[in-house]
């Protein structure tokens, strides 16, 4: 576990050279990466969700590509497609054939383009015609998402948001936070960052989680948080057992990477909003009354006693 935590400190150290603040963010990241999972970055524009991604990749040390998503790209121009070539067709493989994937912008492809990840995301493979493609074994993908645009843009589906077992909100820096970032921006445009981790490391963390110890009151406490979603007489879809399994994966890499061999009800509260919120589908005239599904996970947390 202690090289977990190196790890974890290690890349939390480069990425600080770019990014002011978002210690908390960054450590959910890279908890959920640990964890095995997906991250959904949603903020406005201009809050360094590229940038952090980008740094994040770079510190790893996994191989790395991005796609902007736009409305006329095809899936093709994501998982590859078969090409004619001397007299036979060979596989060209998109840039979804990476250990880090970076999706801009993701809700501004047609469905048809954002369900193209749902295999490789879930399955960790693509199929193309019938053939069937593996995809490295640490991959994992971060997409980000502006939260306040309304045209030229297609919502998520709830199969697809479900994908990703965390997504985290990129605030705005406070005051003194934007004069770091103006003071920096020299830094950032050299990019000083160097690997610090590798595939192995990281796996090698993917396999440590299953040695933090979750008691049974804690997933009890997980379970009755999951199921207070469902109870909220606001909500349409609530939190389902994706949602309570990823609860209990990111808590354990929070322990993991802070040293600890047990997961904590902290932990739990930690992870709930990241882990929960993007999953909860509230009803239209909630929606409208302007309560949001951060607002039931904050509910549920009230409503369960921890252990």
């Amino acid at each position: 576990m202690t090289s977990a935590v190196t790890v974890y400190e290690a890349i939390v150290g480069e990425v600080s050279k770019v990014i002011v603040g978002k210690s908390e963010e960054v450590r959910l990241i890279l908890a959920t990466m640990m964890a095995g999972g997906h991250v959904l970055l949603e903020g406005v524009p201009g809050v360094a969700k590229t940038t952090l991604a980008k740094a994040i990749a770079s510190a790893s040390g996994l191989e790395f590509r991005r796609i902007q998503f736009t409305p006329d790209l095809l899936p093709s121009d994501i998982i590859g497609s078969f090409v004619y070539v001397d007299g036979r067709f060979e596989f060209k493989k998109g840039p979804v054939f990476s250990e880090m994937l970076l999706v801009d912008e993701i809700n501004r492809a047609s469905p048809k383009v954002q369900s193209a990840l749902l295999e490789a995301m879930q399955e960790r493979q693509v199929t193309v015609w019938g053939q069937t493609f593996k995809l490295p074994e640490v991959f994992t993908v971060i997409a980000t998402m502006n939260p306040v645009e309304y045209e030229g843009v297609y919502p998520l589906s709830e199969a697809q948001v479900d994908r990703f077992m965390a997504k985290v909100s990129i605030g705005y820096p406070s005051r003194g936070e934007l004069v770091e970032i103006i003071d920096r921006f020299k830094v950032v445009e050299e990019w000083p960052l160097k690997p610090v981790a590798g595939r192995d490391k990281i796996l090698k963390a993917r396999e440590d989680i299953w040695r933090i110890h979750v008691d049974e009151n804690i997933k009890y406490y997980v379970a009755d948080i999951v199921k207070a979603t469902h109870k909220s007489p606001h909500v349409r879809l609530g939190a389902s057992p994706r949602a309570a399994i990823a609860m209990v994966q990111v808590s354990r890499a929070l322990a993991l990477i802070e040293g600890r061999s047990y997961v904590i009800p902290e932990d739990v509260k930690r992870v709930a909003l990241s882990v929960l919120a993007h999953r909860i589908v509230l009803k239209p005239e909630s929606k409208l009354s302007g309560l949001t599904a951060d607002d039931v996970v904050r509910w549920a947390l009230n409503e369960v006693q921890p252990p």
